[in-house]
């Protein structure tokens, strides 16, 4: 789509007004930069053993510098599969209360934009001494994560440990002889376990922003890899093993979605049914997820749509005689694998570490399971709003100078304030007002008027 001469300024500037919105700051006070650059010269200590020998390495998008994990795989004893999953130890670096502590507590997560991200943490630690870069050796806590050739995932120990990545890899460009001989294997292993569980999809489709050589912007969903997918089967298991042992040992900080209520389930089949899917009605909604190709556009639409309809998942702290429990999953889960990019999950692997070895989970690792979850949702609130608000821009953008032309679209919804509506190209998501009509009735409506600025856009119905 060719927009005016001034889109590319118009996109900038409405991202500045999204970070100033949302108070989005890159930058690190002097103080937290200062100890980042003392804390990443802090030699190893005498409690990481040494597993330097061991073959790890890394596999991630290939622009991607703050690597937090890397794996090794080896089958066992058995017919079992033994996933050795090194995380960054952020807590070697990273002590409760200091400068670099308190930042991340005020950050909460990593926020990611088209043009850039706001950190946790600075790029001397996330981006250098505390990830898994092929560059040297790094600390670690190597989650020891056993696989039966059911796809039941254990956790057979944690330690911490000196580590070197081997290589690291891209999705783009790995090939099966640069990765573990079992590593197809193991994500077969999980994924079979998966839809014996009924669980959804784990990982929905992600919407970027591109931009053409030519100031064109339209949104598009990433392309899903099968490395990618093979690669989420490392981390949904691991999380899947901690989060077991930590309810065990009656301690932990757990991720819970709760079940699409009825009415959103019937809304998302109007949903289908305006991106012209086949939804048969004996199948129900978790099912249905796993029967569609992600990298369908439309089928990504709708399951982004189904990830929303769910209210979003939220963390819960251990709470006596409640089983902490995620529908998509449909599983008790954690989340521990990435601790650069999420404040929760550096407790969460302290918590496992503990746990692992038979001692008790430190004080301040109890207190911020408490803690955490408010301080968890602000900042997950914070980061979709702000992917809402990219997405609400470009859909703008990308509509402003269509003003009076009509398009196609289905009722997905309504409330009291009018009908909301799915159109059928481009695949936007709007209000409108209109009387007497049900979800899943077609309309025609007129775009009124597209507002880059403010992120808005108007329509009205025609027929």
């Amino acid at each position: 789509m060719h927009l005016p001469a001034d889109a590319a300024a118009v996109f900038a500037q409405g991202l500045a007004q999204i970070r100033a919105e949302n108070e989005v700051v890159a930058a690190f006070p002097p103080a937290v930069l200062e100890a980042a650059d003392v804390a990443a010269q802090q030699p190893f200590g005498s409690e990481h053993i040494d597993r330097t020998d061991l073959g790890f390495v890394t596999l991630d998008p290939a622009s991607s510098t703050d690597l937090d994990q890397a794996f090794t795989i080896e089958a066992a004893a058995g017919g079992d599969l033994v996933l050795r999953y090194a995380i960054a130890d952020v807590a070697w670096f990273v002590r409760a209360g200091d400068p670099l502590d308190n930042e991340a507590w005020a950050r909460g997560v990593t926020t990611y934009m088209p043009d850039g991200r706001a950190g946790l943490y600075p790029p001397a630690l996330s981006e250098a001494a505390a990830s898994l870069l092929p560059t040297g050796p790094r600390p670690a806590v190597v989650f020891i994560v056993r696989v039966g050739s059911d796809g039941e995932v254990s956790l057979d120990g944690a330690e911490r440990a000196l580590i070197r990545s081997r290589a690291k890899l891209a999705y783009e460009t790995a090939e099966a002889s640069m990765l573990p001989a079992m590593f197809g294997e193991f994500a077969a292993r999980i994924t079979a376990a998966e839809d014996r569980r009924g669980a959804s999809r784990t990982e929905t489709p992600e919407q970027e922003v591109v931009v053409g050589p030519n100031s064109e912007y339209h949104i598009e969903f990433r392309p899903r890899r099968a490395n990618e997918d093979n690669n989420a089967a490392m981390s949904l298991a691991a999380n899947m093993a901690v989060a077991a042992a930590l309810f065990a040992a009656h301690t932990g900080l757990f991720r819970v979605m709760p079940e699409p209520d009825e009415s959103r389930v019937r809304s998302l089949r109007h949903t289908a049914r305006a991106l012209d899917m086949q939804w048969p009605d004996d199948l129900d909604l978790r099912s249905f997820e796993r029967t569609l190709d992600v990298n369908s556009p439309a089928n990504a639409a709708f399951l982004i749509a189904a990830r929303r309809a769910a209210g979003g998942a939220s963390y819960a702290a251990y709470t006596p005689g409640v089983t902490p429990w995620h529908s998509a999953m449909a599983a008790t889960y954690s989340h521990g694998t990435a601790p650069l990019r999420r404040l929760g999950d550096r407790y969460v692997v302290a918590a496992t570490l503990a746990v692992a070895n038979g001692c008790a989970v430190p004080d301040d690792v109890q207190q911020a399971f408490a803690r955490l979850p408010t301080v968890m949702e602000h900042a997950d609130s914070r980061a979709a709003r702000i992917e809402r608000a990219v997405i609400d821009m470009v859909e703008a953008v990308m509509l402003h100078g269509r003003e009076g032309q009509s398009f196609d679209a289905v009722v997905v919804d309504r409330d009291d304030r009018g009908a909301r509506i799915q159109l059928c190209d481009p695949a936007v998501v709007a209000r409108v007002s209109a009387h007497g009509v049900t979800p899943g009735d077609k309309i025609r409506v007129r775009l009124v008027s597209s507002d880059p600025s403010r992120r808005v856009v108007t329509f009205e119905r025609v027929s």
